[in-house]
């Protein structure tokens, strides 16, 4: 009897022993990593210009560094923090190329978040995808980031520049028929993108309305003489896609050209604080232009609570960045996006699992304008694609008009 006691014993501890394995492997099995997760990490890549001339930009990767150390002091994504591994490219395509190599396979970052300019990310796209590394809410509204059958490991973030230009076309052949067009533009994918939807969107028009195209360099000192050559052809509208620097001078030397033709102005330069400000206001009165976030010194967004959010996030946790700059509240944005993603991942880590994750994306965020959805799946790599109209006045945008979609018909 005793010794049948002593087996039956030692059968249920060896059962029991066998169920706790199996317990914890079961638990194990739910927690899946690739390189640059853990129990209690996430290592997030970044490329951003914090030199160089669209340095402006700068405060975009700042934004998000102080956005991930908030995540941390609050306990991180699912018990794990973040390691926020940012890089200089100087927007210089070649260096961009230098940083993601490193921050693969020397950081092992298990993605690279929001790397800025369409240059650098076009340089490395192909790389990324051969790696299989997630190349995620690329900092760029390249056209071509919404490509998940060619490119499954990229995705985009804001509204791309050629739905932004179908817009202004729009809103041009609306409001101003048979009015002349010039057009200054940076001479890179980011300004040639502009130039691909303008001409889209004006269709059979195009070439009768366009009358001038004067491109510049990001290594130029000053866009004044190209100013001078559109006015020259002395079109109705100036179509001005040029990144921050480049946006104040354009905008203060039509001012002190005394020339004041319809000017549209590229929703990458409407920050007051970096471009409408330095290039004077009285020069920018009544420049449009297209939103989806919403604007820090509209007074509308005064008391709202999306924008206060992010105002006691800026003051606690980035309270040397520049409130009036817009540059901050896209970042933030993005931050966000990137941590939705992240916590559905939940423990599957795994670069398949982001993208899958970021391949299926169904939420707001208050900071964008009401009625904006940040929506993705697998055959649709574009989170954002609805803009309003609107037009500078004294001191801030004003908005007008409906949300528009500039998704091809």
């Amino acid at each position: 009897m005793m010794h049948y006691r002593v087996l039956s014993y030692a059968k249920s501890a060896a059962l029991a022993g066998l169920l706790a394995v199996a317990v914890a492997t079961a638990a194990n099995a739910q927690k899946k990593y690739d390189p640059g997760a853990t129990d209690t990490e996430i290592k997030v890549g970044n490329i951003m210009p914090y030199s160089g001339p669209l340095s402006a930009y700068a405060t975009i990767g700042k934004t998000e560094a102080a956005y991930f150390k908030k995540i941390n002091e609050e306990g991180g994504i699912n018990g794990r923090k973040i390691s926020f591994i940012s890089y200089d490219d100087g927007y210089n395509p070649a260096k961009t190329v230098e940083q993601a190599r490193k921050l693969v396979e020397d950081d092992e970052a298990l993605l690279i978040f929001n790397p800025l300019g369409t240059p650098g990310n076009t340089a490395i796209q192909k790389y990324m995808n051969a790696k299989k590394v997630p190349q995620l809410f690329v900092s760029t509204g390249a056209a071509k980031w919404n490509d998940p059958k060619n490119f499954p490991w990229t995705m985009g973030w804001q509204p791309n520049y050629q739905v932004e230009a179908r817009i202004y076309a729009a809103y041009i052949l609306k409001n101003h028929p048979g009015k002349t067009i010039g057009i200054l533009y940076q001479n890179d994918d980011f300004g040639k993108d502009y130039v691909i939807g303008m001409r889209e969107g004006l269709g059979d028009q195009a070439n009768k309305l366009i009358v001038i195209e004067a491109s510049y360099e990001t290594s130029s000192p000053t866009v004044d003489s190209q100013i001078v050559q559109i006015k020259a052809a002395n079109p109705d509208i100036l179509i001005n896609i040029s990144t921050p620097k480049f946006a104040a001078q354009s905008i203060k030397k039509a001012g002190e050209l005394k020339w004041k033709p319809i000017h549209f102005l590229t929703n990458v330069s409407v920050s007051v604080g970096s471009v409408m400000k330095p290039a004077g206001y009285e020069n920018g009165e009544g420049i449009l232009s297209a939103a989806y976030l919403k604007d820090p010194k509209d007074p509308q967004w005064k008391n709202d609570p999306g924008l206060n959010e992010w105002r006691a996030f800026m003051t606690k946790w980035y309270p040397e960045g520049d409130q009036e700059d817009a540059a901050t509240v896209f970042a933030y944005g993005v931050a966000k996006g990137l941590e939705q993603v992240l916590r559905q991942c939940k423990d599957d880590l795994t670069r398949v699992n982001v993208m899958k994750q970021a391949a299926n994306l169904n939420f707001e965020i208050g900071i964008y304008l009401p009625g904006t959805r940040i929506k993705t799946s697998p055959t649709d790599y574009a989170p954002l694609e609805q803009l309003q109209m609107m037009r500078f006045k004294g001191e801030s945008w004003e908005l007008f008009g409906p949300l528009m979609s500039g998704e091809k018909s």
